[in-house]
């Protein structure tokens, strides 16, 4: 038995039936079809319910992510439809995207057509709802106010809700009331019992009225919860609460529960932050007579300090990831883990994969930190296990939108990509590595404290003899000779001086790229001579050619640079040489 209420009517949670078992509460029934029942002393008949929809098969898995428009799709929600989906696929069922729109103040167009395009983004492709259609339609709650209205009415027609004309400051002193009787703050039940003398007296004066729903005053609701086990809840801690407001619009928890039963969703995963709400929407199950869906209640994700992620801890929503450079499959990758797992020590799943191993069952009930820095991790692991010339294509195309380069393909392009890619966790550091290689940051590097250890290993002698290599033509035969010609290069080189290892390659990196650590020098001082003459880097890139680089050394103050204030002369050498 998945739930029922105990000293209440009891109800199989997650047993698509449509005939329950009927128990006294205490001094009022429950609504159940095909039987009949006494409500405050009168006697009705169930069979003026309105029927469900024709059901899907007993088996059939129907699950619904449900957004609100009302801003960007945070990460918390994506997971909430990641794990719907992910569900639906495993199951061989249905996933379906409703947006709860009846927030007509702060739902909007914009906001709805964001999270549809992060959806879709993300992958996760819904079966029914918005740009789709299916056959439990419409797909958004402010297309669905007159079916809203007309269970509304067969509730107040049953006895299941009844009109209140209580005004805001009567309530208002309820709740002062129950505050100073340490009593929870729920609806004392003033409308509750009132004749039809006084409601149409009410109605006569034109008084507006809520419809507030009837609550066994006794006894308690327990639901098997999918992934936190029993929960469960007194009754008499709710009170009579309402389901449509006095302009006429349904009430949260009262759509919800319409939207659900009529889409026949089999199971409701959701963020834990809707817990509360379960009592309310067993109960209007109960009174319509539908059939419950499973329930399982996702933990919430939590920032770094464990408190609720928010705005305040950076970027939490999936179009600002999408901005940042992350892929979408790192993004859903990561999102799964927040909270699920395999069971193995395995972190890298595709979309496939995880369909393949996704359980309900393994969702933690605990709450789940959002790492930012895993998350980069992982995208970097997405990034490199791209097809080459996917991935060439993704930041070759990256490349001349910010105007490093004039064209995003050719040799220098899969060259440099191929160099640089595991300098690149984000799309967006392909910038930064890219400008780094053509950049040559001499003068800083050397009057770093690390290059100050450098220089002071006759760096200065190095240069002379890196500089006639240059002047006579060996260096640049060389390095027309690709790879092979380099390495026998740097070897002979490396003789000369009678260098090898660090204090051979330290000063030729330094003294040939500007930088005390990167990528194989090799390979980037060959793509540096390419860059030359391909004519593929943009003019304003940063790009320092082999030749200026040379002009540099050139003018380079050995001297002055070993005292603490370089000359003037330096400088100036370096600032004309960039700009040429």
């Amino acid at each position: 038995m998945g739930s029922c209420l105990v000293g209440a009517p009891c109800l199989g949670f997650g047993m698509r039936v449509g005939v329950v078992q009927e128990v006294a509460a205490g001094p009022s029934m429950l609504l159940f079809r095909g039987r009949r029942f006494i409500v405050r002393g009168i006697r009705m008949s169930a069979s003026s319910s309105p029927p469900p929809p024709p059901p899907p098969p007993d088996d059939s898995i129907r699950v619904r992510f449900a957004p609100s428009p009302t801003g960007n799709l945070h990460v918390g929600g994506a997971r909430t439809a990641l794990f719907n989906y992910l569900f639906a696929r495993s199951k061989g069922g249905k996933f379906v995207l409703r947006i709860e729109d009846t927030d007509l103040e702060r739902s909007t167009k914009e906001s709805e057509d964001a999270v549809l395009r992060d959806l879709a983004w993300l992958g996760l492709d819904w079966d029914e709802g918005p740009g789709v259609g299916g056959n439990y339609g419409p797909y958004r709650q402010s297309e669905r106010n007159a079916l809203y209205k007309e269970y509304a009415d067969k509730l107040l027609q049953a006895g299941h809700v009844y009109r209140c004309f209580c005004s805001s400051e009567e309530l208002e002193k309820m709740k002062e009331i129950a505050k100073l009787k340490q009593l929870p703050p729920v609806y004392s039940g003033k409308w509750a019992t009132a004749t039809d003398m006084e409601v149409e007296d009410e109605l006569a004066k034109g008084t507006p009225y809520t419809f507030r729903f009837r609550v066994p005053k006794t006894g308690s609701l327990k639901i098997d919860d999918l992934i936190r086990g029993e929960v469960s809840w007194n009754l008499d801690t709710l009170g009579d609460f309402v389901v449509m407001r006095s302009n006429g619009q349904p009430v949260y928890n009262f759509c919800v529960t319409v939207d659900d039963a009529t889409m026949a969703i089999s199971h409701v995963i959701r963020a834990e932050e809707h817990l509360p709400n379960t009592l309310r929407q067993a109960l209007i199950y109960k009174a319509l007579g539908f059939p419950m869906p499973r329930f399982a209640h996702v933990s919430l994700i939590l920032a770094p300090d464990r408190s609720k992620l928010s705005k305040r801890h950076g970027a939490t929503s999936v179009g600002q990831f999408k901005e940042m450079g992350f892929l979408p499959q790192a993004m859903v990758n990561y999102l799964a883990l927040l909270g699920w797992g395999d069971g193995t020590e395995n972190e890298f799943f595709t979309l496939a994969q995880l369909v393949d191993k996704f359980t309900i069952e393994r969702v933690n009930k605990s709450g789940a930190v959002f790492d930012s820095t895993k998350l980069r991790w992982m995208n970097g692991q997405h990034l490199r296990s791209l097809p080459s010339d996917e991935l060439t294509k993704l930041i070759g195309e990256r490349w001349k939108s910010i105007g490093i380069v004039t064209e995003s393909e050719g040799s220098f392009i899969e060259e440099a990509v191929q160099l640089l890619k595991d300098g690149i966790d984000l799309i967006t550091d392909a910038d930064d590595v890219l400008t780094s290689l053509l950049s040559y940051p001499l003068y800083s590097t050397l009057a770093s404290p690390e290059g100050k250890s450098v220089l002071e290993d006759k760096l200065s002698d190095v240069a002379g003899s890196l500089l006639a290599a240059y002047d006579s033509g060996e260096l640049i035969n060389a390095l027309e000779e690709g790879s092979a010609g380099w390495q026998k290069w740097v070897k002979n080189f490396g003789k000369l001086l009678k260098r090898k290892g660090k204090s051979l390659f330290m000063p030729l990196r330094v003294l040939l790229t500007g930088k005390l650590h990167g990528p194989d020098m090799g390979a980037g001082l060959l793509l540096i001579y390419k860059a030359g003459s391909c004519g593929v880097v943009a003019p304003h890139s940063g790009f320092v050619a082999l030749d200026e680089r040379f002009k540099i050394l050139r003018q380079v103050d050995w001297e002055s640079l070993k005292t603490d204030n370089p000359t003037p002369t330096l400088e100036s050498a370096g600032n004309v040489a960039v700009s040429n």
